[in-house]
């Protein structure tokens, strides 16, 4: 039988935890590695539950494509100090890898899914208990395409932000890729026109119409003038944030639409994730987050 040294270094390399830990854990469990990896796990568990109010707004995207199908998610860390870790951008892309193979549901599946000898939701509870930090798989998606569409995929800034388009009509990725980086860059809100909620539309109307009251030059227009004026407003409003009709980053003489077209392409899709949006923020300074490291 292997000596307690032996195995706590073993169980180190194994499992991440510290060497103190893994002395205690052998120590409860008769030098039991398999024992020691659950005791720790258990112990895991609780500690990551201490941590399950903090704020995770930080953290990366990944993507993963397998063969016709592509995952893009997201992983929340506490701080962007570890999100550069490697072992955490490791963890990443490993959820996304196992997530595409096994096209999930729901989150809540997504968790169960298998990751190694474990699950995601297990692996996510014990690089919470590792890095100290509250680690969380806060979302993903799963899109398919056939054999003659293409898919963009492009990641930014070491995955901050990281974008997946299907391309309908051709196989050339090089201009669905083009497409994936202009959605990083200009951030649209939706594919195309269609997909505007009518409430928003009608907000957006009532706001023109009340702005031209308080307008002399248009006030005084008669009525079925001043709605084609607004039309306009609000047709041009509308194009700035619907892919299809965005000028392209790398040639703002065509549209988005139109540059997919130069393959005999059609945009049918696009998923967008820009780490933490939408979510609240801690406020820490640099100092403070290596401090908090170092504890």
């Amino acid at each position: 039988m292997a000596s307690i040294i032996e195995n706590i270094k073993v169980l180190r390399e194994t499992t991440g935890a510290g060497m103190v830990d893994c002395k205690k854990a052998l120590e409860a469990n008769n030098n039991d590695i398999q024992l020691a990896v659950d005791w720790l796990r258990e112990k895991g568990i609780m500690k990551a539950a201490k941590k399950a109010s903090r704020i995770a707004a930080e953290g990366l995207t990944a993507i993963a494509v397998n063969g016709n199908d592509a995952a893009v998610v997201e992983v929340n860390s506490e701080t962007d100090f570890v999100a550069k870790n490697q072992s955490f951008i490791d963890l990443v892309q490993s959820i996304a890898d196992a997530v595409v193979k096994a096209k999930p549901a729901s989150l809540e599946l997504a968790n169960k899914v298998a990751l190694g000898n474990s699950t995601i939701e297990s692996a996510i509870v014990e690089a919470t208990a590792r890095i100290g930090e509250k680690i969380s798989f806060r979302r993903f998606e799963v899109v398919s395409k056939d054999a003659n569409s293409a898919f963009g995929a492009y990641s930014h800034m070491g995955g901050k932000i990281s974008v997946v388009t299907v391309i309908d009509g051709t196989n050339d990725e090089t201009v669905a890729k083009d497409i994936a980086m202009h959605i990083a860059a200009f951030a649209p809100q939706y594919l195309t026109r269609n997909e505007i909620p009518a409430d928003v539309v009608e907000k957006e109307t009532h706001i023109q119409f009340e702005a031209a009251k308080t307008d002399p030059k248009l006030a005084s227009k008669p009525e079925a003038v001043l709605a084609g004026i607004i039309k306009g407003k609000l047709s041009k409003q509308f194009a700035e944030v619907c892919l299809v009709d965005q000028p392209f980053a790398k040639d703002p003489s065509l549209t988005v639409a139109q540059y997919a077209n130069t393959v005999k392409g059609t945009v049918k899709s696009f998923v967008r994730y820009n780490v933490g949006e939408g979510m609240q923020k801690r406020e820490d300074n640099f100092a403070e987050e290596v401090m908090a490291q170092v504890k």
